[in-house]
């Protein structure tokens, strides 16, 4: 294992202070860890940019898609019980999925075929299910997605399948990689096999052993004041910016990007990452299930879009490196990472025994910001 040094976390410090300075981003809390040990933790900028707040180092941000690896963690959690297999048809858990069709888009006209076969637990957790994102482009699919408001916030999980399930497939089920509402589908099968709302089989089974006593799917009114917020305006569009109300108690809790958090709390599950399963005598998953879920589980197939960079594939709610070149930053191979839309990110080096991560609160710049965070830190290593 390297080391840290001084000069590289200065850098990295100075490097965010400026974008601060020249209104880049509102704040930040960012982190580094080697060897088990935090090196780094700083809270920097404004927490409320309107309300000229200095940032603090329990802020809490909308962490959108980095609620995606803590619901997989869950569904591997029960598949280690016997409560679900991976090769199980999601239509076990939710019927309405059950004989789905696929849009097949031929020039300005759309035909529907018959799925070849039904997606499984384990394509919803790699994002092969034959979902998408309404945000994500303007397919026939994307359209109908928009259509019938699948974002809305005011249904259940339940509702929400149901909604989607009678919309068609974007693919064929394993025959695409494509980033999507899977997991928002995943955090339905968990309800139906526990018996529970996701977010209390979240803090069952892993909020409440880890102690992130500040992650959830809203904010309790007396914590209201540490919200972090973004600018009202982006710095490059002057466009609005608009980001999920955490005051509000939804009815969806949404297993693909619903959570809010802390850097102390995702800390705490980033060491239960690094530690392959366990923290402080609290064993939550076996060592076995931790490299399997940050294993390649793409292969062959396909990937759209270009949230995967060269270099990479998916594993069960990871991102994984699997060349240590062809992307357009460092890294070694078993590198994992994921990041949410709002402007958070984070990644594991298990080669290095690093991890790393980043809160901000801006969509905009939230590409840039993850590459650059990730090179500034690998070049702080000794």
């Amino acid at each position: 294992m390297g080391s840290l040094n001084r000069a590289g976390l200065g850098r990295l410090r100075t490097a965010l202070q400026s974008d601060i300075d020249r209104a880049r981003l509102p704040g930040a809390v960012a982190v580094v860890a080697l060897g088990g040990h935090v090196e780094f933790f700083e809270a920097l900028g404004r927490q409320d940019p309107s309300a000229g707040a200095a940032m603090k180092d329990d802020a809490i941000f909308r962490i959108y898609s980095m609620t995606k690896p803590l619901v997989s963690l869950a569904a591997l959690m029960l598949a280690e019980e016997g409560a679900l297999q991976l090769g199980d048809a999601v239509s076990a858990y939710l019927p309405e999925f059950a004989n789905q069709q696929v849009a097949v888009e031929e020039g300005a006209s759309v035909r529907l075929v018959p799925a070849r076969r039904d997606a499984t637990v384990q394509d919803l957790l790699r994002h092969t299910a034959g979902l998408t994102y309404e945000f994500l482009g303007a397919s026939a699919v994307q359209r109908r997605y928009e259509a019938a408001d699948i974002a809305s916030r005011a249904r259940s999980n339940a509702e929400f399948c149901r909604t989607l399930a009678a919309l068609p497939l974007a693919h064929q089920p394993g025959a695409m990689w494509e980033y999507s509402r899977a997991t928002d589908v995943l955090g339905a099968v968990l309800e139906v096999v526990a018996g529970r709302p996701l977010g209390a089989l979240l803090q069952e089974r892993i909020l409440g052993p880890l102690g992130m006593k500040d992650t959830a799917f809203a904010v309790p009114r007396e914590h209201w004041g540490r919200i972090a917020e973004p600018f009202a305006k982006d710095p490059d569009s002057g466009e609005p910016i608009a980001m999920l109300n955490g005051r509000e108690v939804p009815r969806f809790e949404s297993g693909g990007g619903g959570l809010l958090s802390t850097a102390q709390d995702y800390v705490r599950f980033l060491q239960l990452m690094r530690n392959r399963g366990s923290l402080e005598g609290c064993r939550l998953v076996s060592r076995k299930t931790i490299e399997w879920m940050t294993s390649d589980h793409l292969g062959s197939i396909p990937i759209r879009g270009d949230l995967l960079l060269p270099g990479y594939s998916f594993g069960l709610g990871f991102a994984v490196r699997t060349r240590a070149g062809l992307a357009p930053q460092p890294g070694s191979v078993g590198q994992y990472f994921w990041s949410g839309i709002g402007g958070t990110s984070f990644f594991v080096d298990p080669a290095e025994d690093l991890f790393a991560m980043l809160l901000t609160q801006a969509p905009g710049q939230r590409i840039h910001y993850r590459n650059w965070f990730r090179q500034l830190v690998y070049a702080a290593l000794d």
